[in-house]
C-alpha cells in the first residue's frame, strides 16, 4: 500500500498503525496549504519571525531550513515548517505583488496568464492577435487613408468582441 498521495505526496493512514491521528493531521496541515494557497511573495531564505498560516514560494538557492526545497511552497505550522512540492498546474496569490502565479512544471511564472481567449459573458472579446493596422501618410488622401485605418480599427475591434458587429 503507498504510503503518499500520488499527486501531493499527502501522507496516508496505514492498516495497523500507531498513532493514525498524527499522519492525520500532517495531511490536514498540508490540505490547508494546498486549499486555497495565498503566499506572501518569494524568499529564498526563511523570514525570521513568520506567524502561523504564512507561505512563501521558496526562491532557488534557498538556505537554512528552507535548504534543498527550491520551487516548493512553505508554509509556518505552529509545529514548524511544512513543504509542498510545486506540481504542473498550481496556482497561487500572491499577496505582495497582488497577482497570481502559476508553476508551468519547470519554474513559477507571473509573465501572463496562457490562454487562448478572454470570455465575458460567454462573448469571446479577446483572442489572438491580428494584422497590423497601416499608419496614415497624410498628403492629398488624408481623408480617405483616416477613413481606410478608422475601419481597419473598428473591424479589429469587432474581431476581438470589443464592440459588437
Amino acid at each position: 500500500m503507498a504510503e503518499a498521495t500520488t499527486r501531493h505526496g499527502l501522507p496516508l493512514l496505514q492498516a495497523g498503525q500507531a498513532q493514525k491521528e498524527v499522519t492525520h493531521n500532517e495531511a490536514l496541515v498540508l490540505l490547508d496549504l494546498l486549499a486555497h494557497p495565498a503566499v506572501e511573495g518569494v524568499l529564498a531564505t526563511p523570514p525570521a519571525a513568520p506567524t502561523p498560516g504564512q507561505g512563501w514560494i521558496i526562491g532557488a538557492g534557498a538556505t537554512g531550513a528552507w535548504s534543498g526545497q527550491d520551487g516548493a511552497l512553505a508554509c509556518w505550522t505552529p509545529g514548524g515548517w511544512r513543504f509542498l512540492a510545486a506540481r504542473t498546474g498550481i496556482v497561487v496569490w500572491q499577496k505582495a505583488d497582488g497577482l497570481p502565479a502559476w508553476f508551468d512544471g519547470d519554474a513559477w511564472r507571473t509573465d501572463g496568464w496562457p490562454t487562448n481567449g478572454l470570455l465575458v459573458d460567454g462573448q469571446k472579446v479577446v483572442g489572438a492577435q491580428g494584422d497590423a493596422i497601416a499608419t496614415p501618410a497624410g498628403g492629398a488622401t488624408v481623408d480617405a487613408e483616416a477613413r481606410a485605418t478608422i475601419g481597419q480599427i473598428l473591424a479589429a475591434l469587432r474581431t476581438h468582441g470589443l464592440i459588437a458587429t
